[in-house]
């Protein structure tokens, strides 16, 4: 231009600034900037911004350089030229240095923009900073008559989600679903399940259950566990156990592991399991199906408690409701009878199940097993550990510690053979059952006890 006598004007440096900004040629941006002055033309703030853009964002000597020249210029930074700094911070998680220039935009009486507040608390819910990114978007939608996008309020209610903040969680949860009409994807919908099973927060845990229906997520188990634990997390036994119906009815298998949050409920104390059972009443006077898993779990916490006696009640007590036993029934019952020593009990459920078309379970072997070696006269535990493993199955390695620690403390060499087929099953023989042996029997440090494996 210049050898064709050709004068470039502002617009021309303008064009030729935001070309350097662009590629973020920094160099040549200055080199501009200097020719630009040398033909008598005044910058202006855009000159300035575009001077911003081409350095990197974590170069701050350039910052402060251009920033230096601006005062100089008598050119005070704008609502733009702080959303420049402030994004380009955000950009390299400097969240820190963006507060900063954040409040300084304050100080200076300006306001930020959309783009500048969305960038500040994007950054912040996505660096686990989840009250702070919260309490930035409210304090931003309650001065400005702007509103930020739904996708900055999704991620604010992510954050507070995996970072288990409760109100964090339900602030956003109402205003991305409810306000905003937003339907978030199934793994958000996961992560305030989590957050609403943890504090209770049953009425959320099953707006969640909605929204997943609406995005034709199929339910699963671990969708409507979280729902029963927030549950009992507000004491609500009731509706509990009401969901574990509800699982049934939409196809899904509720299991002893789905009610281990009614179980904590419940095993406090014995007064606790009667108001089980008086709740299972109550549910089937008002015409709900009581799922054989509600009545499981009032057994479980029974033999939680060492009552045997008010397990066994219990599955009796079961055809009032029309519930049928299943297999865990009878494996919990064993269980009580087992730490009960109560080797004829174990028999007669034995044949119930039988009768009742149950077929037995690896760990029904395994407890009838230990059943029988509880017993001065133990020689059936052999008979169910060769049926056991007739029908192809490995028995665990706790039949064959209960095994040798048995045959051992009576003297029985037959200890050896159980060894030996303890290591033919590819376990490895526990410490404390080889120091048990080694210390011929002084020593003994027993697999945990029985309201440990319950619970």
């Amino acid at each position: 231009m210049k050898k064709e006598g050709v004068q470039p004007d502002i617009t021309t440096y303008r064009s030729l600034l935001e070309a350097c900004a662009h590629q973020m040629l920094n160099d040549e941006a200055r080199a501009v900037f200097e020719d630009m002055l040398a033909m008598g033309i005044q910058p202006d703030r855009q000159t300035f911004h575009s001077l911003l853009k081409s350095s990197a964002p974590v170069e701050q000597t350039e910052l402060h350089r251009v920033l230096k020249l601006m005062e100089e210029w008598n050119i005070q930074p704008n609502e733009i030229t702080y959303e420049i700094i402030i994004t380009r911070f955000t950009q390299v998680r400097r969240l820190e240095l963006a507060l900063q220039y954040l409040a300084q935009l304050g100080r200076a009486g300006l306001s930020p923009t959309l783009n500048t507040a969305s960038a500040v608390i994007s950054a912040a819910a996505d660096m686990g900073f989840p009250r702070l990114a919260l309490d930035l978007a409210l304090a931003f939608e309650e001065t400005s008559i702007r509103r930020l996008d739904g996708e900055v309020w999704v991620d604010v209610l992510i954050s507070c989600a995996e970072a288990l903040y409760a109100d964090g969680t339900v602030s956003a949860w109402r205003k991305v679903v409810d306000e905003l009409h937003i339907l978030p994807d199934e793994g958000c919908c996961i992560q305030v399940l989590h957050t609403a099973a943890r504090y209770g927060l049953s009425d959320l845990a099953l707006g969640v259950i909605e929204v997943l229906k609406k995005i034709e997520v199929a339910w699963s188990e671990h969708h409507l566990a979280p729902v029963i634990e927030a549950s009992c997390q507000r004491n609500e036994l009731k509706d509990a156990m009401i969901m574990l119906e509800f699982m049934r009815k939409n196809d899904i298998a509720p299991t002893l592991e789905t009610a281990t949050p009614i179980l904590q409920l419940i095993s406090k104390d014995t007064e606790a399991v009667d108001n089980a059972w008086g709740t299972l009443e109550i549910i089937h006077e008002e015409g709900h199906t009581v799922d054989v898993v509600a009545l499981n779990v009032v057994i479980q916490a029974a033999i939680a408690l060492h009552d045997l006696q008010r397990a066994v009640g219990t599955y009796k007590a079961g055809s009032k409701f029309g519930v049928q036993p299943n297999v865990d029934t009878f494996n919990l019952l064993l269980l009580g009878c087992i730490e009960a020593r109560h080797r004829e009990l174990g028999d007669r459920l034995l044949s119930d199940m039988k009768e009742a078309g149950i077929k037995p379970d690896a760990t029904t072997y395994e407890r009838m097993v230990r059943l029988c070696l509880t017993q001065s006269m133990y020689e059936d535990a052999f008979f169910y550990l060769e049926e056991m493993k007739s029908l192809n199955m490995v028995p665990p390695l706790v039949v064959y510690e209960a095994l040798v620690r048995k045959l051992f403390s009576v003297g029985d060499v037959r200890y050896k053979l159980a060894l030996e087929e303890l290591k033919e099953c590819g376990y490895d023989v526990p410490k404390r059952l080889k120091t048990y042996i080694d210390s011929g029997g002084a020593h003994d440090n027993p697999t945990p006890k029985l309201e440990q494996v319950v619970l």
